[in-house]
């Protein structure tokens, strides 16, 4: 093993060591392995930030770019050094607009994405499973394809129920909902506890693989150096 690789193998096996302490309860060494982890991880993203961000499509537009860029690369100059108004309380309402402008800009966008990438796709993803052409080209059964668009149709309209919360005027009791809509989103509840369980099934195995790793690669230190 050569030397580089050595030393890099001993600090990565020590700030496990340190990440395991947490065992013991929160303690100084749990915490200097965060505050590295932290440390670093800023680090990380100020560089990034900087070479693949700020030098490519600021700085160096407005040094060596033409005049379109120039003036381009001057409207995210000038909204930065608003942003920074916000540091101080005097020059806080100057960073109010471009705050607007990111608002805005991160709103527009989750919309669309939740609108083009996951309503659209999953509504025609749903409408593909009752297609039978489809199941005949793979060599399925149609019932089998209609047993699993039937259940997927389902859950989809069961869980939209469960987050519907409009109450009917004409039945005098406001807060309470049909009855109809009761029974499906009592149905649209077991499709969600079944999706959160699998959720939290998954992120328990990737913890407990994450884990097993941890302690293998301790187990190879040390039996390395015996």
């Amino acid at each position: 093993m050569q030397l580089a690789d050595l030393i890099w193998t001993l600090v990565g096996f020590l700030l496990t060591l340190l990440v395991f302490s947490y065992i013991l309860g929160d303690n100084f060494l749990f915490r200097l392995a965060s505050y590295l982890f932290v440390g670093i991880t800023a680090g990380y993203l100020a560089v990034m930030v900087i070479y693949y961000v700020l030098w490519p499509r600021l700085l160096e537009p407005l040094t060596r770019g033409t005049a379109d860029q120039r003036i381009l690369a001057f409207v995210p100059l000038v909204l930065g050094l608003l942003l920074l108004g916000r540091l101080s309380p005097a020059l806080a309402r100057l960073g109010n607009i471009p705050m607007g402008y990111l608002v805005g800009l991160g709103a527009a966008v989750a919309i669309g994405g939740a609108v083009l990438g996951t309503i659209i796709t999953q509504t025609r993803a749903t409408l593909n499973l009752f297609d039978f052409q489809t199941a005949s080209a793979k060599g399925e059964s149609p019932l089998v394809f209609l047993l699993i668009g039937g259940i997927v149709l389902l859950g989809t309209v069961t869980t939209l129920a469960y987050f519907h919360f409009g109450a009917s005027k004409k039945t005098g009791s406001e807060g309470k909902r049909p009855a109809w809509i009761e029974g499906l989103a009592g149905v649209g509840q077991i499709f969600i506890a079944i999706t959160l369980g699998s959720l939290f099934a998954g992120v328990y195995l990737s913890a407990i693989t994450a884990l097993i790793d941890r302690i293998d690669f301790i187990r190879n230190v040390i039996l390395g150096f015996m």
